[in-house]
């Protein structure tokens, strides 16, 4: 096989022969020799293999930007914050693809040595009988298994893998669109047995480890908490609710609803009720917009949401909040608390700072 590729790059390389090989004789040895190239290049490719996919299991990265305008969803992981680092922890880029886990029960064999890390809720993540804790590396030997056990707080989590997944992008992105089914790995959830390409590591560790005593600050790799207070700043039409109900929003608990998922958590008791029942005309909503229904129960909006939305927007849950309420699952409670939009900014740029300083301290550790 070896000797047959080289040939027919040489060949490719030289030209058609004249009077000995003519011109389509030539240009079918050139798509010979790429098919035979892709052939080699997949059969090297190292693989993860699903031996158990567990409850929803997708191909997440940051998401999809600059196509809202036509109506694609920003989609990505619902933590992007925390895929952000767990990529960092592995060597990855922090944009690079991973898998996005649900209330656990996932198993995976790896085919050659790589390096892994999780941020998110609290699970029981083990590689063989030894725990591996959110926020730390682990080196795994080729053959080995990763097994995540169900949750004791939180609902989600997101692993990344030294190398990345490696599927095709879509518009720029590699995340699963499970609503429109493209993206990731044939735009769908992933199912036991699949078996999921890698990159190329991006070079283990130079020293020996199996799983680091190094790792990031505890809100960013464990970000589940119970009953947690969303902070939020004040949406377009906070001034359709009347007294009560904005008194209500920001002093009452509420129970997330059995009917939520990527695309937004739904929230019952108490309701909310407006002063008016005016249609609205539709405008641009984005993950962390809270609207009320006419039913008077808030949704607040996750990674999948829609892109416009005809009901008003009685707040908007601030960015560096979006991974406690990605964690959010059916039963539990929520309060709200409104902060300003100084106080917004100013927690998402320090958040950005620690995050610079964080990759920094990374890379020096690998060094």
């Amino acid at each position: 096989m070896h000797g047959v590729l080289l040939l027919l790059s040489s060949r490719a390389k030289r030209g058609p022969p004249g009077g000995v090989v003519d011109t389509q004789t030539y240009q079918r040895s050139s798509i010979i020799s790429c098919e035979i190239l892709h052939f080699v290049q997949s059969h090297n490719t190292m693989s993860v293999i699903i031996e158990r996919a567990g409850f929803l299991l997708s191909v997440q990265d940051l998401g999809r930007t600059g196509f809202r305008q036509f109506g694609v969803s920003l989609g990505g992981a619902l933590d992007s914050f925390g895929l952000r680092v767990a990529n960092l922890l592995v060597g990855n880029d922090a944009a690079a693809a991973g898998l996005e886990i649900t209330l656990g029960g996932l198993r995976l064999h790896f085919e050659d040595e790589r390096v892994v890390s999780w941020c998110g809720g609290e699970f029981d993540v083990r590689i063989g009988s030894k725990s591996l804790p959110a926020g730390h590396a682990a080196r795994l030997q080729s053959g080995e298994e990763v097994k995540f056990g169900h949750p004791r707080m939180g609902c989600r989590c997101w692993l990344a893998i030294a190398g990345a997944v490696n599927v095709p992008e879509v518009l720029g992105s590699c995340s699963t669109d499970l609503r429109a089914q493209f993206g990731g790995f044939k735009g769908r959830a992933l199912r036991d047995g699949d078996v999921l390409p890698l990159g190329v590591t991006p070079g283990l560790p130079s020293r020996p480890m199996r799983i680091s005593t190094w790792t990031a600050p505890h809100d960013w790799v464990s970000p589940a908490k119970p009953d947690p207070v969303l902070r939020f700043v004040r949406g377009v039409d906070w001034n359709r609710f009347n007294a009560l109900a904005l008194r209500c929003l920001t002093s009452e608990a509420f129970t997330v609803s059995p009917d939520s998922d990527r695309m937004g958590v739904r929230l019952d008791r108490p309701a909310l009720k407006r002063m008016d029942n005016v249609d609205l005309v539709s405008e641009a909503v984005a993950p962390g917009t809270v609207q009320v229904p006419p039913s008077g129960k808030p949704i607040l909006l996750l990674g999948d949401c829609q892109t416009i939305g005809g009901y008003p927007k009685i707040a908007h849950v601030i960015s560096v909040d979006l991974a406690v309420a990605a964690q959010l699952r059916a039963g539990d409670h929520a309060r709200f608390a409104e902060v300003s939009i100084t106080d917004a900014c100013s927690l998402f740029l320090e958040r950005e700072h620690q995050f610079e300083r964080f990759r920094i301290g990374i890379r020096l550790q690998r060094s």
